[in-house]
């Protein structure tokens, strides 16, 4: 097989400053306490994607997806380590990315389409298909300062969805929007992924990586503690001994399906 995505001994670390103003940061100096503390948002991560693949990543709030995801992307590089990947990638990272406020939707569409690797053409030939999926009807022509964040998730999802990508990273898409844009998100994403594309998704609901996943990568405070099943991968985080987590009628089942414990 074909490796997707190669990510080999990453740390990336951050500075949290604790004073800001010149008054603050004296005080601070004078009482012998730090002005600033480096953390290490992921810590000596390695793992190896084969094309093809569809991976969940899970873990707590804090423990490094989100910044993981974008070394993968490229919008940030590892202070350690090396990220290797192979053909285009798309995805939604994070809610209206990419977007310009003062400019309308139509006009985001492009700027956003050219940003993740389409050409104009490309862009004219699927612009019905992003904006039927979009669904956001009139407010196409208006300013994206004035969407809600659900507009801004549909919009946002539906342009990075049409991309014609070999990896495609999601971050908690299906943390915004209601439950019949929730349900084509989950649609599109399975045809995507029955396509051959790698997907690298990332979400604390059980039921949807269950569906969509083949397997499951942990962190844990920036470490890569699980790596394997899905099943073994959920019972690790001990997910489903939330019984707020546990369906309890086939509404809340579908609910679960589409992310709404999120």
């Amino acid at each position: 097989m074909v490796d997707s995505i190669v990510v080999q001994n990453v740390t990336k670390d951050f500075t949290m400053q604790y004073h800001r103003s010149l008054k603050q940061m004296a005080v601070a100096t004078f009482k012998g306490l730090p002005l600033k503390e480096q953390f290490q948002a992921v810590n000596d991560v390695s793992f190896t994607v084969e094309q093809g693949e569809s991976i969940g990543l899970m873990g707590l709030n804090g423990s490094g997806k989100s910044t993981l995801l974008k070394l993968i992307n490229g919008v940030m590089r590892p202070d350690q380590g090396s990220i290797r990947t192979r053909g285009r990638i798309a995805g939604l990272i994070a809610t209206g990315a990419g977007f310009h406020p003062q400019m309308t939707g139509r006009e985001n569409l492009f700027l956003n389409g050219a940003i993740l690797g389409m050409g104009e053409a490309e862009i004219k030939r699927k612009f019905d298909d992003i904006v039927a999926f979009a669904d956001i009807g009139k407010f196409l022509d208006t300013p994206v300062s004035h969407y809600s964040s659900g507009m801004y998730a549909r919009l946002g999802f539906s342009i990075a969805i049409h991309v014609d990508a070999d990896i495609f990273l999601a971050d908690e898409v299906l943390a915004v929007g209601d439950r019949p844009f929730k349900r084509k998100c989950v649609q599109k994403m399975q045809e995507i992924r029955q396509q051959g594309t790698t997907i690298f998704y990332v979400s604390h609901a059980t039921a949807s990586v269950r569906s969509m996943c083949d397997r499951v990568l942990v962190l844990e405070s920036g470490h890569l503690n699980f790596d394997g099943d899905v099943e073994e991968g959920i019972r690790y985080l001990q997910y489903d001994d939330d019984p707020t987590d546990q369906p309890t009628t086939a509404a809340g089942n579908t609910d679960e399906e589409l992310g709404a414990d999120i």
